[in-house]
């Protein structure tokens, strides 16, 4: 558990007790904290040792030192949010209280990564680099488990922390000593005022470190270049990953696709700014496993590849991955984060045919049927079944939806999971 002599004595009121909820409570206990916790879902106030449980609407905020929220609650609508700022008391997050507990830990480095798509599987990919290069490394953020709930590393370690823009949002002392943003495009509109919101918002990554700290920015998307550019005085400390640039990943299954090249590129700028060597890097590029739901391969029926990509929430995550593969059979619906499907359009014509489901399903057939093969197959297990009856050995039947899960299941790990099943069950 990461702990800080500096929340001793204060008062903190925390909501949202799901898993990085609980990590937080105990540590703030376990720090010395007076700690205050609520959550809307009754069972989730169950066990919750060393804390007052109190429903945070009915009590005045005024005599606590934070706020600590989930990042899941939404700063700009949350009665609590406006509550919390009209008594003067600051909201943060996880993240922030590990920034204020880094002075106390043994010396070691943090990297930061961000962006629209793509965070996770770098965040992966550095931690398994630094691994074989003997260092020692874990994940946390938004990936792995709370980063308040694991042990601190020995001398030397570095915490690998995925970074949504909701997470930033919550933390305000951050000195990463990598800062990584893949890319921008939109997405959670929904909580920022505007698309230049939402950028500024990751942007803020950069802007709590100090300028002699490395900073590497994808610039394949306006957006980010801007973001670059802004950073130009960096100099030596700046790091840009171009689009286009050749690569060879034959040697790196787990790893293919664009958008890899660029998680990969990404991936070695920051071993390289913490000294890890060319050979390691290669040998780490060619080992890695990939993630669970990122263009996973869970089986092969009778010739027919099955990828697993419904971590692609969105139509710029599923582009790549129809372009990862020449003939697809594309599963795509879900929960719409938008009303289109032209971040996939230049690598329509790599799909066979495509199967929509879910809350979207209809509006997908209808942008897609005058240039491809499509029926509205409705549920996840229809649409594997009529794949596998269509798809010819060579091909490959690819989950990835371009949309959230939320209308048929309880994330997208269930979806991926229930995907897995329906392959299973054709064998």
């Amino acid at each position: 558990m990461i702990v800080s002599s500096s929340w001793r004595g204060k008062r903190y009121a925390v909501l949202g007790l799901a898993r990085t909820g609980v990590a937080t409570v105990r540590a703030l206990v376990a720090g010395g904290a007076d700690v205050t916790a609520w959550d809307s879902n009754a069972d989730r106030r169950e066990g919750i040792e060393g804390a007052t449980i109190a429903d945070l609407d009915t009590i005045d905020l005024a005599g606590f030192d934070a706020l600590v929220v989930s990042p899941g609650v939404p700063l700009n609508t949350h009665p609590l949010a406006a509550k919390a700022r009209a008594a003067g008391v600051a909201i943060t997050g996880d993240i922030e209280l590990f920034a204020e507990a880094r002075a106390e830990l043994p010396p070691h480095k943090v990297v930061g990564i961000t962006g629209t798509n793509g965070k996770s599987t770098t965040t992966a990919l550095v931690t398994h680099i630094l691994k074989q290069a003997g260092i020692p490394a874990l994940m946390g953020g938004n990936i792995g488990l709370p980063i308040l709930a694991q042990a601190p590393l020995p001398v030397g370690g570095v915490y690998v922390l995925e970074l949504s823009s909701y997470q930033i949002d919550l933390t305000h002392s951050l000195d990463c000593d990598v800062a990584v943003l893949l890319n921008l495009t939109p997405d959670h509109l929904d909580r920022y005022d505007g698309f230049a919101g939402y950028a500024a918002s990751k942007a803020r990554l950069f802007a709590m470190q100090s300028p002699a700290h490395e900073a590497v920015i994808g610039i394949g998307d306006v957006p980010s270049a801007e973001i670059a550019r802004s950073l130009s005085a960096r100099a030596e400390h700046l790091t840009k990953i171009a689009p286009g640039i050749c690569l060879d990943q034959s040697r790196w299954p787990s790893l293919q696709g664009p958008h890899n090249a660029q998680n990969a590129l990404a991936a070695i700028a920051v071993a390289k700014a913490l000294g890890v060597d060319e050979a390691t890097i290669d040998r780490a590029l060619e080992s890695f496993a990939g993630l669970p739901h990122r263009m996973e391969k869970v089986g092969e029926v009778r010739g027919v590849a099955y990828v697993d990509d419904s971590k692609a929430t969105n139509p710029e995550s599923t582009a790549p991955a129809l372009g990862a593969f020449p003939r697809v059979h594309w599963i795509v619906g879900g929960r719409a984060k938008g009303d289109d499907l032209d971040a996939c359009r230049p690598w329509f014509d790599h799909v066979v045919r495509a199967y929509t489901i879910g809350e979207a399903g209809a509006r997908f057939a209808a942008i897609l049927r005058d240039v491809m093969p499509v029926e509205e197959a409705g549920t996840l297990a229809a649409a594997v079944e009529r794949a596998a009856q269509v798809a010819q050995p060579g091909e490959t039947v690819l989950l990835s939806p371009a949309a959230a899960s939320f209308d048929q299941f309880r994330d997208y790990e269930h979806r991926g999971q229930a995907f897995r099943d329906a392959v299973g069950a054709l064998a």
